[in-house]
């Protein structure tokens, strides 16, 4: 992981392995540059306090605790991905 002024450049594998620095580093305010085979393929920026309230409010989180169709959550992802490994 390379640092330069407020931005800074990782690799897949430090994301990989360093996830929770490369966060830490974003929560600082910095932008991160994700490479990989040493191109630019993403970039981790901080995220504003409007889209912090939009996310908290969005009907996606959460979406399995109210869903009345599914009583035990579990049990139907297992159902729905057991044909993937026959």
């Amino acid at each position: 992981m390379k640092g330069e002024n407020t931005k800074m450049k990782a690799t897949a594998k430090d994301l990989r392995f360093h996830s929770k620095e490369l966060l830490n580093t974003v929560s600082r305010g910095e932008e991160v540059i994700i490479t990989f085979r040493g191109k630019p393929q993403a970039k981790l920026i901080p995220i504003d306090s409007d889209d912090k309230k939009a996310c908290s409010k969005s009907k996606l989180f959460g979406i399995w605790k109210d869903y009345g169709l599914v009583k035990n959550v579990q049990k139907y992802v297992r159902e729905i991905r057991e044909g993937r490994f026959q």
